[in-house]
């Protein structure tokens, strides 16, 4: 099996920073894709970035030049730098990763993180 701890989340005020983390562990050979999605309240859940094995990245037009993605492979961590917050970055934020499992090899699954709330408010 694996498990997916998110951490960071929290409230800040406008114009604050972030950083948020999503570790794996358990029955991984390799993570393809890693990402962080977002649900604002009353809204649907939408990509924010994502980055992939060979490190590209992509983001959401909404947080470009503020967030930045990024990966250690080693630790089988995905994080997420997020500078100059605004109330409109209030959401729920899940990681998503694309995992190859040794213990089933020759198949890729698709993980989702518990969940870590970002409120930005003054």
């Amino acid at each position: 099996q694996v498990q997916l701890v998110e951490s960071g989340g929290g409230l800040v005020q406008p114009g604050g920073s972030l950083r948020l983390s999503c570790a794996a562990s358990g029955s991984i050979l390799s993570i393809r894709t890693m990402g962080w999605y977002r649900q604002p309240p009353g809204k649907q859940r939408e990509l924010v970035a994502s980055i992939t094995s060979g490190g590209n990245t992509n983001y959401a037009d909404s947080v470009k030049g503020r967030f930045t993605v990024s990966r250690d492979n080693a630790k089988n961590t995905v994080y997420l730098q997020m500078n100059s917050l605004k109330p409109e970055d209030t959401a729920v934020y899940s990681c998503n990763l694309d995992v190859s499992r040794w213990d089933y090899p020759g198949r890729v699954y698709n993980y989702w993180g518990q969940g870590t709330q970002v409120t930005v408010s003054s």
